[in-house]
């Protein structure tokens, strides 16, 4: 797994570069329905939330699939491009599949679990609706998503993606900087479609079922909630969120807005009500005594002292959204910041038992 920090120090690069919030966007009660509630009722309340969406054709002389990965999926760097999603390559947007010298369109629920095709609904579905090269298309094929034992890399002419394929079981294991963007999407699908109106009812699973069956599960659940947390939400994830909520969809992923509902509902909180707000007690908590915050205010980035070891530092905006994770050395006690302003709370854990949270001011 790539170091957490270098994805966000990029992930920060990449907002100020084409100027859109890491935020989320979603009005302000647009999960108030879903607030105290766990497992199976959470993923009730959240279907309610996001289904009837607007849908798109998967090709047609109007807007289709394709236009609008065009636009979720830019390349930040070159806006005639696409990025690739298993192997990160930028590709001309304009070429689309081009008898399999272009791109094509990967749906990462894989479309046989469930048999749902391209008809419209979880066929068209842009939230879980990646650009892919058709060589690494045809590899990934339908596998489940798991970490290899006996990893064989994914090349795509001559390239190596640094996704990799099980040379004896039928999984696929997506490059480390989206592996939790895989993970969300297949959380939003087994959410989304839930068997009503026609629609497959698409379930997770932990087992990982042969190529042939057309059963409407998908996997492996206890590995994508890992993925989940290792591999955070970042700019370009939530840049395509909002695409699609303002200009085409209208629907939100929720595990891209709350990565921790998962484990609310599969995990190992699933008897805990999900609520996303910090009470005030828990932002008032001090355990700590010697560890500091340095300079406060800050800008740009911020250093924090007297921890001995190993410190976990979560950065919360006033409504208690996490919005970066990461884990500091005595040697390296810089955390990038980048665009952020206003009032937030740190919480560092840190010398093994030790806590304390802390207003940090930026501006």
């Amino acid at each position: 797994m790539k170091n957490v920090k270098t994805k966000l120090f990029l992930t920060f690069i990449f907002v100020l570069s084409v100027n859109f919030s890491l935020f989320s966007q979603a009005p302000p009660d647009y999960y108030t329905s879903a607030y105290n509630t766990k497992g199976d009722d959470l993923k009730e309340a959240l279907y309610e939330i996001i289904k009837g969406h607007v849908e798109f054709p998967y090709t047609s002389s109007s807007t289709d699939v394709w236009d609008i990965l065009k636009v979720t999926d830019r390349d930040p760097n070159n806006s005639a491009n696409v990025i690739l999603i298993y192997s990160g390559r930028s590709i001309n947007a304009a070429q689309e599949y081009n008898n399999g010298n272009g791109w094509t369109r990967e749906h990462v629920w894989a479309k046989s679990r469930g048999d749902f095709g391209t008809s419209k609904g979880a066929g068209t579905d842009v939230h879980h609706l990646r650009p892919l090269s058709a060589s690494v298309n045809s590899t990934r094929s339908n596998r489940s998503f798991d970490n290899c034992m006996t990893c064989q890399d994914v090349v795509d002419k001559g390239f190596n993606t640094g996704s990799k394929i099980d040379a004896f079981l039928w999984t696929f294991q997506p490059r480390d900087e989206v592996k939790g963007d895989v993970a969300r999407m297949i959380f939003y699908m087994a959410t989304r479609y839930e068997g009503f109106n026609g629609e497959p009812d698409l379930q997770m699973t932990n087992s990982t079922p042969p190529q042939t069956d057309k059963a409407p599960y998908h996997g492996v659940l206890n590995t994508l909630l890992v993925w989940n947390e290792e591999d955070p939400v970042d700019a370009f994830e939530m840049n395509r969120n909002n695409i699609i909520f303002d200009d085409y969809q209208l629907n939100r992923n929720p595990f891209i807005d709350y990565p921790e509902i998962a484990d609310h509902i599969w995990g190992s909180k699933m008897n805990e009500n999900w609520n996303p707000t910090l009470s005030v007690s828990v932002l008032e908590e001090d355990l700590g005594r010697d560890i500091m915050i340095y300079p406060n205010p800050s800008k740009e980035e911020f250093s924090i002292i007297g921890f001995s070891q190993n410190a976990k530092v979560e950065l919360y905006d006033m409504t208690g959204k996490l919005l970066l994770k990461e884990t500091l050395n005595s040697k390296e006690d810089k955390i990038a910041i980048g665009h952020l302003e206003g009032l937030f709370i740190v919480k560092v854990k840190y010398d093994n038992d030790q806590q304390k949270n802390m207003k940090l001011m930026i501006n």
